[in-house]
């Protein structure tokens, strides 16, 4: 089957213009944070016409079991097969703690069965520094060139001389990197979480930073 992609740039978009609503503050512990981010693509998915299941399981043919998706995608038509999916349209990981960043991609990208290779992944990454992108986008894209999934890779880590977080996402194809988009979370006066685009946040830097 021809892979269904989708235009990830604009999910990350939506990701980061609505973070607000999922009404995090500093009170909530890190688990709250990831499911309310994996609830949000979960809706989404709904909203888009396709079945979301979190924590969905997919064999892995290295490891000779199978592992947990932190959300899936499947896409259902009766009206061309009326027992089964047709595809795993998304895989998405979160993961808070940088030294699984490793595990995160070969989570995304392992070798499964072919009904279980998804059209679309997203990953959603805290690192150290930036310094580390390169070496996993590097990793991504070996990855790739067998899986031939659409991409988007989301990192996030803290900067110390703005105290916030950067986050950097990248589009990725089988044929290479597309587009980058560049963001940043913060907590506003009251405590609440928020996200804006650098080109958003920069009258800020220049007014308060």
């Amino acid at each position: 089957m021809e892979k269904q992609y989708f235009n990830l740039v604009q999910f990350f978009e939506g990701y980061v213009r609505n973070y607000r609503r999922m009404n995090l503050s500093y009170l909530h512990n890190v688990s709250m944070f990831t499911k309310r981010e994996i609830d949000f693509f979960a809706q989404l998915g709904e909203m888009l016409g396709f079945d979301a299941f979190i924590e969905d399981s997919k064999f892995d043919k290295l490891k000779g079991r199978s592992r947990p998706m932190d959300l899936s995608w499947w896409k259902w038509d009766a009206r061309f097969e009326d027992e089964q999916f047709l595809y795993l349209a998304l895989h998405l990981e979160r993961e808070s703690l940088p030294k699984r960043d490793i595990e995160t991609i070969e989570k995304l990208f392992s070798q499964t069965n072919d009904g279980y290779i998804p059209h679309n992944v997203i990953g959603i990454q805290y690192i150290e520094s930036a310094e580390r992108i390169d070496y996993l986008n590097e990793l991504i894209l070996q990855k790739n060139k067998v899986q031939k999934s659409n991409v988007l890779m989301v990192y996030r880590y803290h900067d110390n001389e703005f105290d916030l977080q950067r986050i950097r996402a990248y589009s990725i194809t089988p044929e290479g990197l597309n587009e980058e988009r560049n963001a940043i979370f913060k907590q506003d006066q009251s405590g609440y979480c928020y996200m804006c685009f650098d080109e958003d946040f920069a009258p800020l830097q220049r007014g308060n930073l």
